[in-house]
């Protein structure tokens, strides 16, 4: 039988994603290496030579690499933490039924309506109860940028009706962040321009930072 271990057996979120984390950290280094690489011999060329050769590939092996360096890391932060792996599954699957609940009475409420605007069929109450979980993350992600305190405000509200909680939200704030981050290292690797690739590669590291901050962030 499995049982869910109290909230104060578990590691701070520090450690909980502490792979993550040092592999967010090992990212950033490499976008700054990568845009180095195309600033650099640029910086060194001597006044007179016009044209100054230099090579993107870094900022496209940076790219090629990032999401499998955060997938591995992630999967070792589960391994190294069962006991939490099992209480955030309990716990999610608790919060999304209880968002599921909470929809099916919007709907239960609004049934005499029409379907949607234009006939488009309205989401069902499990794809609400995903989607509320996305948008929480995006909010908090979103206003943590601005003004960290508001962000922490936000996220005690989201979770007042009990359809939440602070570390689901956390941890969705740091997949939309990152998933911005991965974004324009895409981008990078899309581009032909050197000097574009290194300012997308730059770009990216404000958004990892970021999720590096959320991933550190316990508020309990």
């Amino acid at each position: 039988m499995t049982t869910t271990p109290d909230r104060t057996d578990l590691p701070a979120r520090r450690r909980r994603h502490a792979r993550l984390i040092a592999a967010l950290t090992t990212l950033i280094g490499a976008c700054v290496e990568a845009a180095g690489a195309v600033y650099g011999p640029i910086a060194g060329a001597p006044p007179e030579q016009e044209a100054v050769e230099v090579t993107r590939l870094p900022c496209i092996q940076v790219s090629l690499a990032a999401a499998t360096l955060l997938e591995i890391a992630r999967n070792e932060d589960d391994t190294r933490w069962p006991a939490s792996v099992v209480r955030e599954r309990e716990e999610a699957r608790r919060t999304f039924a209880a968002r599921c609940a909470v929809a099916q009475a919007q709907e239960h409420i609004e049934q005499d309506e029409p379907p949607g605007e234009h006939g488009v069929q309205l989401a069902s109450a499990e794809q609400f109860a995903a989607m509320e979980l996305v948008n929480a993350g995006d909010e908090v992600a979103a206003s943590w940028r601005r003004d960290p305190a508001e962000a922490v405000a936000l996220a005690r509200e989201l979770v007042a009706g009990g359809e939440l909680t602070v570390e689901e939200i956390l941890d969705q704030a740091v997949d939309s962040t990152i998933a911005t981050g991965l974004l324009a290292l895409q981008e990078a690797a899309a581009t032909s321009d050197p000097s574009m690739a290194a300012e997308l590669c730059l770009s990216a590291i404000p958004y990892i930072v970021l999720a590096v901050t959320l991933a550190s962030a316990d508020l309990d």
